[in-house]
């Protein structure tokens, strides 16, 4: 009888797990490595452990099957705290928060240097990236499924490219149809 409850609990847990569609969230460096072997756009979540909003789209957007299963598709997926510590080499320097303050962990901290480089001024903030790392764009603040979706698909699809104006842009933004739930 033992056996049977663990199988059956093991049994839910396990589909649950399934159903539950998760981001492969990796390391810069992981990503960059990654890119080396098979080319995909990455995709930054530059985050704070203070933010709100940071808090809502992991919950409300990068927990949406259909938002993680389109990243894990098309992107490498980088979570990256902004005021965090860590040191990361990118595109042959290292960067660091040489003002971090340990005592401030969890709260406002200063900026990390690498935060910076990608002009990431508030927070939550996606940058996106090409296949060879270059920066795409900076997209600011809380997005829903649907709301990240245009993003998603405009830079996996290399839409963005011919977007060269506000005009096009905002055509592009009138004709798009979400697809996602949420």
């Amino acid at each position: 009888m033992k056996n049977l409850v663990l199988t059956f609990l093991l049994t839910v847990i396990t589909v649950g797990s399934v159903a539950a569609q998760e981001i492969n969230w990796v390391t810069l460096e992981e990503a960059l490595e990654l890119q080396k072997k098979e080319p995909k756009k990455i995709m930054i979540d530059m985050y704070t452990v203070w933010c709100g909003p940071c808090k809502m789209l992991d919950k409300n957007t990068f927990q949406n099957k259909e938002v993680a299963a389109y990243v894990n598709e098309n992107f490498y997926a980088v979570k990256f705290n902004a005021e965090g510590n860590d040191v990361v080499s990118f595109q042959g320097k290292e960067f660091t928060n040489p003002s971090y303050d340990p005592a401030k962990a969890s709260r406002r901290n200063s900026s990390h240097q690498l935060s910076r480089y990608f002009q990431v001024n508030a927070y939550p903030t996606i940058v996106y990236l090409d296949e060879n790392a270059d920066l795409i764009a900076p997209i600011k603040g809380y997005q829903t499924p649907t709301q990240i979706e245009l993003y998603l698909k405009m830079f996996a699809n290399n839409d963005y490219k011919t977007l060269t104006t506000q005009d096009a842009f905002n055509e592009y933004y009138l004709a798009f149809k979400p697809e996602f739930k949420g």
